[in-house]
């Protein structure tokens, strides 16, 4: 039996049409992933596998359905012993390691949230973190640079637990390798005030604040639901595969495709716990473990076809998926030359799942982020709340009508229920992605930016995307970003500026200027040209390699 089955009322479709027209969720009452999903698979099917995991050392684990359901019911009491209970916060920042999807399975279970953070943050942001969401625990893996960073936050934001795997237990720390041992296998679902319902929340992401310092976007005990659409229709998780999403925990994308969706596809996930990107190694990873379903940002592709791909097995890859940036065409042209793989565009936020996406039924235009998803009612509408019609950009919303919010989608900000801290999201029954794109005539959404970022010169609207995608290819950029900044002339008011990493080998001189500004205006509607362009070693990025265009504005 395909264990969807227990929370689809259908799960196989014919067609596009027929996946938005019939596509319905049985959510039961009271649903905790770790005990419906985890412990339920661990009981009914024991020795499924779970998780497969590696890293560079050289060391492997597989882990079954019942290894993730005992270790985690062993966290899940010794937390416990420990004074944490429902509503307790505690922060994960365990990069890759294995422990990971064992630890946010046992604060399920306690009904603690989980606030899942990257392992670049420095002490101060430890700090702000620590003090929004009132942290009561820190667990990480053994890094040396989060280690640090956790004891020097400690100064000013003390934390009552620290806790840490895979190495030797710093001074004032806990070690779940050395404690867990001592604690029962199974851990009875908690019943009155600590029993979880479904609006609790479950998870909080801090939001890149690529304008700003982060939000708290939390979501509750049904937001893994929203990941079927992600895993099973987009990504194209199956049962019997193993998926391989190539993200940090630290991060949403890692819930997207690292931890709920696949496993109720039925698919085991890959982690491959790297200490630097290598395209090379990423490679050889997929053709050993023999990875079925692949999805990682478009950046990795570009890095991927200046290898050898000839040296690589993709031979049991089924599907690509990508997600993070928007893609550009001649990335996904010269992959599919190269593997005769599609690259399947999605679009999504921290606050939600798959919005929009080449799901398996569709046949990708690239550069096309898709169609809408089943359970979304995805819309674009002008500043007035008006429908766009075909070719017309506007913003990108999802209609949620009164007093519901969509499976999957954020529950609001901050830890009290239903408060939304940032009401600009939420107008007249549609939460506002912020981002702007448009529609063809044949239904598929195209991706122009974040409203913040779309420039207007003279007149014009004009998408940073299009001109980024213009000039990435040419051979002399590696990467870019367009912003509006003022007229220097003072004529236009606003004009388009590109700010440019070249690669080796280039100059950044004047006759650079005129040709990389020649490119654009035949590559795209001349209007849209950067009149000025900067040229710099390194663009400004948030933490989860969003570029940061309010610094460059």
């Amino acid at each position: 039996m395909d264990f969807l089955e227990n929370f689809l009322e259908r799960t196989e479709f014919s067609s596009y049409e027929d996946f938005k027209a019939n596509y319905r969720l049985k959510v039961p009452e009271d649903f905790n992933f770790a005990f419906d999903v985890i412990d339920r698979l661990a009981k009914e099917d024991p020795d499924r596998r779970a998780l497969v995991w590696c890293n560079d050392a050289g060391e492997e684990r597989v882990l079954t359905m019942a290894d993730i359901s005992r270790e985690s019911s062993q966290i899940a009491n010794w937390f416990r012993s420990l004074g944490m209970r429902k509503g307790d916060v505690a922060m994960l920042i365990m990069c890759r390691h294995y422990r990971y999807w064992e630890t946010i399975m046992a604060l399920h279970k306690i009904g603690a949230v989980a606030i899942p953070a990257s392992n670049l943050l420095q002490p101060h942001d430890i700090n702000y973190r620590v003090e929004s969401a009132n942290i009561k625990m820190i667990v990480t893996s053994h890094n040396a640079h989060v280690i640090e960073s956790v004891q020097a936050a400690q100064e000013k934001t003390p934390v009552k637990h620290l806790v840490c795997c895979g190495g030797p237990t710093p001074e004032g720390w806990l070690n779940i390798d050395e404690e867990i041992g001592a604690f029962p296998g199974t851990f009875p679902r908690p019943t009155g005030d600590q029993a979880t319902h479904n609006d609790d929340a479950m998870l909080c992401y801090f939001t890149s604040g690529t304008t700003g310092n982060p939000k708290i976007a939390r979501h509750n005990f049904i937001y893994p639901f929203g990941h079927i659409l992600t895993a099973r229709y987009w990504q194209g998780c199956r049962p019997g595969g193993l998926h391989f999403t190539l993200s940090d925990t630290g991060w949403a994308k890692a819930a997207w495709g690292k931890l709920y969706g696949q496993w109720l596809a039925g698919s085991a996930i890959m982690a491959y716990d790297m200490d630097k990107f290598h395209a090379a190694n990423v490679m050889s990873v997929i053709a050993k473990y023999k990875v079925t379903t692949f999805c990682a940002p478009p950046t990795v592709f570009r890095f991927m076809i200046q290898e050898d791909l000839s040296k690589y097995d993709w031979s049991s890859v089924k599907r690509c998926a990508i997600a993070g940036e928007a893609l550009n065409p001649e990335v996904f042209n010269k992959f599919k030359e190269l593997t005769g793989l599609e690259l399947n565009e999605g679009f999504g936020q921290t606050e939600s799942p798959v919005i929009v996406g080449n799901f398996t039924w569709i046949k990708p235009k690239p550069g096309s982020m898709g169609k809408p998803s089943a359970s979304l009612d995805v819309d674009i509408v002008d500043d007035n709340g008006a429908p766009c019609g075909p070719g017309i950009e506007g913003n990108i919303v999802i209609r949620c009508g009164k007093g519901s919010m969509p499976c999957g989608l954020v529950d609001g900000y901050g830890f009290t229920q239903k408060t939304y801290e940032n009401p600009s999201a939420w107008r007249d029954g549609c939460y506002y992605t912020g981002d702007i794109g448009w529609r063809d005539e044949e239904g598929y959404f195209w991706f122009v930016g974040r409203s913040d970022d779309v420039i207007k010169s003279s007149g014009y609207r004009i998408g940073p995307f299009e001109v980024e995608s213009a000039l990435q290819e040419h051979p002399a950029v590696v990467e870019c970003a367009v912003t509006g900044v003022p007229d220097p002339k003072g004529e236009r008011g606003i004009v388009v500026k590109a700010t440019v990493v070249l690669a080796a080998g280039y100059k950044g001189d004047e006759t650079m200027v005129k040709e990389l500004q020649n490119h654009v205006k035949r590559a795209t509607a001349p209007y849209k040209y950067p009149r000025i362009i900067d040229f710099v070693d390194a663009l400004p990025k948030t933490f989860s390699g969003k570029i940061r265009r309010v610094d460059l504005r």
